[in-house]
């Protein structure tokens, strides 16, 4: 059984080495796991160079300097752009998710959150649903493909996704008690275009990040990619002392992709995930019909 963490703060590391409260939730599909197949489960390019949909840097024509691509991925140690800066990046593009609209509309604030990484956590910027994922992109400084295209398989990009039901109260989000959506006596964990979960990112686990993480798209993702720089920046040492396929270490932005759904580095689940995610990408699949049409 695959087991969605998305997001594990230190103060969870101990329940996760020695299992504390409910391990057995049954977990549901997002609407992306039933419309977009999975490749298997070998192990994925370990850096972007290595990606078949994104390259570095860009090499101009007439011999000049490389230059920086925009959307690359910045590497750990790497100085970050601001959240006016990254306003200031994106390029204007059209909705093709009304039913976000007023989530978009919704900015985040600073929750006093002092942890590492979650500090720079704002949500402060509304747009479109692909403005607001450019603006997350730029800001945790990850290829803007590698965020559509996840966010393609968490949610296909609607704000209102839920899923990951559990039967046990303590860990329903706010307006979401048992049998409320649709499942009785069941509530669901995760929300969100990149289903942040309420056990593991919310006030269960100390931290304050309700009701943005439900009612932002920016500050949902926004949080979750805080998550993913930490990881890549090699914080997560911790994933060394569990369930593992091999070693982690830092600078691997797509192992820190498999992180958020398994909570764990290169296991089959997270294999599995990363191969969809990749898979998203490299059919640029928000830009086919069938997704733009999906409502």
């Amino acid at each position: 059984m695959q087991i969605r963490l998305r997001y594990v703060s230190a103060a969870m590391v101990f329940c996760l080495l020695v299992g504390c409260g409910s391990s057995n939730a049954p977990t549901a599909l997002t609407p992306s796991d039933a419309q977009v197949a999975t490749t298997g489960s070998g192990s994925p390019p370990t850096s972007l160079s290595q990606s078949a949909f994104g390259a570095a840097a860009t090499t101009p024509s007439d011999g000049a300097a490389a230059r920086p691509d925009p959307n690359a991925t910045l590497p750990p140690g790497a100085a970050l752009p601001t959240d006016l800066e990254c306003a200031g990046r994106v390029v204007r593009t059209k909705e093709i998710r009304p039913a976000n609209t007023t989530f978009n509309e919704t900015r985040g604030r600073q929750k006093g959150i002092s942890e590492k990484w979650l500090d720079r956590v704002t949500g402060d910027y509304s747009g479109t649903t692909d403005e607001i994922l450019q603006w997350t992109a730029c800001k945790w400084g990850i290829d803007v493909d590698i965020v559509r295209a996840q966010a393609a398989k968490e949610s296909y990009w609607k704000m209102g996704t839920v899923s990951d039901f559990s039967d046990d109260p303590t860990v329903c989000p706010p307006g979401h008690p048992l049998g409320a959506d649709g499942k009785k006596g069941q509530c669901p964990e995760s929300v969100g275009i990149i289903q942040v979960r309420y056990q593991y990112s919310g006030p269960p686990s100390g931290l304050p990040t309700w009701p943005e993480a439900e009612k932002s798209t920016a500050y949902n993702l926004d949080f979750a990619y805080a998550n993913w720089r930490s990881c890549y920046e090699g914080d997560k040492a911790w994933l060394n002392d569990v369930d593992r396929g091999q070693q982690y270490a830092a600078g691997d932005a797509w192992g820190c992709v498999g992180v958020w759904f398994s909570g764990r580095w290169y296991t089959p689940a997270a294999k599995e995930y990363i191969a969809a995610v990749q898979d998203n990408a490299k059919s640029r699949i928000w830009t086919t019909s069938s997704f733009i049409n999906a409502r």
